[in-house]
């Protein structure tokens, strides 16, 4: 059996949103110690914290903060006795904490030359990458990337389905060996509407091809014009795989840095809250909500270290 970590790490790899429900203060006699935890999902969960209509009820209730896209921590105190059909006699307060994925899905498409070089770039920064390549042998073996550096590596020979089954927001790089692959990509990226960035490579003759190519296939101005090609920052020049790689993931940081918004305040509970619901004191369940994690800070894998959260790298 997979311990919780691992199971939590592999949610933050796939993007997959949970609930950690925490046995966290257990009253006389209860059918899990403190400390015992439980993954839920969607569609499954993981771990036991001792069946029953307890687990049922922190299952139905961890799946209501899934379905409402709940980012945060509550606190609720349940009584194990009839009202929950159980006959421990003891109380026990759960904790329940909900991850959504904040880190944005980027689809990386080709592992050429450029693909190679701006990959290990992608997999630092605070995203979800998925690289595709239909080709056999062109995408690197799995152990080049740490564990937990979030990347995914997909030999798909349908790339545009794919892309098309991709969240709301993801970020689409497309660099194939192909230019009517690249088109075929660009064209379902754009028909979409959702994308928070579209980037296609290639020079400004390809541009203008693909442009007229999307206005005949009639795309209006403005979304033809949300695509970047070529690809990159025009003020960082060059032609060396290693040269566009920085320009890519540079236009790539400058376009999800401006989308993050600062987490509201939150006043959280009182101490004394804290107190009776732990201590099991009332005969209904508290529903305390704690403070909701910040939103750089949403997921306990795969984030910045502190010390540079918030601040500009060049300062």
């Amino acid at each position: 059996m997979k311990h919780w970590s691992e199971i939590i790490a592999d949610c933050e790899r796939r993007g997959r949103p949970y609930v950690i429900v925490t046995v966290l203060g257990a009253r006389g006699s209860t059918p899990r110690d403190s400390g015992t935890k439980m993954i839920v999902e969607h569609e499954c969960f993981h771990g036991t914290i001792g069946g029953g209509e307890l687990e049922h009820r922190a299952l139905r209730r961890a799946r209501e903060l899934l379905a409402g896209a709940n980012n945060g921590q509550w606190l609720e105190n349940y009584p194990l006795g009839e009202k929950l059909g159980q006959c421990c006699g003891g109380s026990t307060s759960l904790l329940f904490e909900g991850f959504v994925p904040s880190a944005p899905a980027v689809y990386l498409f080709g592992a050429g030359h450029v693909g190679r070089a701006l990959a290990p770039l992608l997999a630092t920064l605070p995203l979800r990458l998925l690289w595709i390549d239909e080709r056999d042998g062109m995408l690197p073996a799995e152990g080049e990337f740490s564990a937990d550096s979030g990347v995914v590596m997909i030999r798909d020979r349908d790339p545009v389905d794919l892309l098309r089954s991709a969240p709301s927001g993801a970020y689409f790089i497309v660099m194939t060996h192909q230019h009517p692959l690249d088109y075929a990509l660009a064209e379902a990226a754009l028909q979409r509407g959702d994308a928070a960035y579209v980037g296609v490579i290639g020079s400004a003759s390809k541009a203008r091809r693909f442009r007229m190519r999307l206005a005949h296939r009639g795309f209006g101005d403005e979304r033809i014009a949300s695509m970047h090609c070529p690809i990159g920052l025009g003020e960082v020049p060059g032609k060396l795989p290693s040269e566009i790689a920085v320009s890519v993931a540079g236009q790539v940081i400058a376009v999800y840095q401006s989308h993050r918004v600062a987490a509201p305040a939150f006043a959280g509970p009182t101490w004394k809250e804290l107190r009776e619901s732990l201590g099991g004191v009332g005969a209904r369940a508290s529903g305390i909500a704690l403070p909701p994690p910040q939103s750089n800070e949403a997921s306990p894998a795969a984030q910045p270290d502190a010390s540079s959260q918030g601040k500009n790298p060049h300062e």
